[in-house]
């Protein structure tokens, strides 16, 4: 447990420092403060690969291409299919919720709007945060015999939501933490959950190009027939359901 706070202190650390390090530099050499695209995409994009390579280094978290010698094609298949399955269903839990504070919403409107904001949006993110969160944290939660497997998942995807410093993400982290811990835990490797956070990321970017309202709801997009949101819900179920189903019964660790 206290190996995995460090790694998580560790993660924020690199987070603040890093990117006051580098938007200050931004700053001295464009002569501007601004938070301009480009300056977020650098700021987003260097930090992140500090992450990677301090957490690689360091051996807090180990890329081992053993799993994927198992070649799990199917696998990684059935996580994108689960993550654009829980797509319509995520969103209309997090309508039913209540409004949360978005502190990032301007910066990540900024990042969105960009070409540029996927490179660090659909890939950065995905592969650094599932290196550090599953790789390094949950690993070391999994080995402690105080903890259920359960409760250690819960853990890192209450680390997960707690890391995005941004309330109004953290429900919909918290629930795909639980998802990407659960994939971790049975097959050992980071590579399903990064197919899953890769494809919930891309659909994201996507989506704002489409819709760049962040205020818009389900029922705008379906032109305000909450009959066809239902249906549309319904619709993405009878996909989630039984790619989950389907991960349940492919997913192993490598011998």
């Amino acid at each position: 447990m206290k190996k995995a706070l460090s790694y998580l202190l560790i993660f924020i650390g690199i987070q603040l420092v890093g990117g006051a390090i580098v938007t200050n530099l931004w700053s001295l050499i464009q002569g501007s403060s601004d938070k301009t695209a480009a300056m977020l995409i650098t700021t987003t994009g260097v930090v992140g690969l500090i992450t990677i390579v301090i957490f690689l280094w360091t051996r807090y978290a180990e890329l081992s291409p053993k799993w994927l010698r198992t070649r799990p094609w199917t696998i990684l298949s059935w996580s994108v299919i689960a993550a654009l399955g829980a797509i319509i269903p995520s969103a209309w839990l997090q309508e039913q919720m209540p409004e949360l504070p978005n502190f990032a919403e301007q910066e990540f409107d900024t990042i969105l709007g960009t070409p540029w904001g996927y490179f660090v949006i659909g890939l950065m993110a995905p592969l650094s945060e599932e290196i550090v969160l599953r790789g390094a944290i949950l690993k070391e939660l999994l080995k402690s015999e105080k903890l259920s497997v359960w409760t250690a998942i819960a853990i890192s995807a209450l680390f997960f939501a707690l890391v995005h410093m941004n309330p109004a993400q953290m429900p919909h982290a918290f629930l795909i933490g639980l998802l990407l811990g659960w994939m971790y835990y049975r097959t050992g490797s980071i590579l399903p959950g990064v197919a899953y956070h890769w494809a919930n990321n891309s659909v994201a970017y996507v989506m704002y190009a489409l819709y760049p309202d962040p205020d818009m709801k389900l029922i705008d997009i379906f032109k305000g027939s909450e009959q066809h949101v239902y249906m549309a819900l319904g619709f993405s179920l009878l996909i989630l359901l039984p790619a989950l189903y389907q991960l349940h019964l492919w997913m192993r660790r490598a011998e």
